[in-house]
């Protein structure tokens, strides 16, 4: 796994363990960005609870999945974003219109593209889900 990008290595878990069915699956990355784009995730109803499990080692984060992720993945570069590029990344990471989620880091916090359009913010694209 990437240790450059710990985010990038929890959704590739994710994803991974989505396509072979697992019910759950457990990640040493625990940071306050990771949990609360997990936290966001299971707003949409991705992923199921997210729990901290004490280790040795610290706190690890054990996600149970519901198999309901077609394709998840950071965004690299993270894209600078305006209020009317929205319509163009949409259109470049989802397959169709209000099918899936771009989560943004805005001054406001981390949230989704469509919380972020009607707040009238821009911000950094982190993460797509469908």
């Amino acid at each position: 796994m990437s240790l450059n990008d710990p985010l990038a290595a929890v959704l590739s878990k994710i994803r991974n363990a989505e396509s072979i069915g697992k019910n759950e699956i457990v990640t040493s990355f625990n940071s306050k960005l990771i949990k609360n784009i997990l936290n966001l995730l299971n707003t949409f109803s991705f992923i199921g609870k997210i729990e901290e499990i004490e280790t040795a080692q610290g706190q690890d984060l054990k996600i149970s999945l519901l198999g309901k992720i077609n394709k998840i993945g950071v965004i690299k570069p993270r894209y600078s974003i305006k209020l009317s590029d929205y319509e163009k990344f949409e259109k470049r990471f989802l397959p169709a219109k209000d099918f899936g989620v771009l989560i943004i880091s805005t001054p406001k916090g981390i949230m989704s593209h469509n919380e972020a359009k009607e707040k009238k913010l821009g911000g950094r694209l982190l993460v797509f889900c469908y």
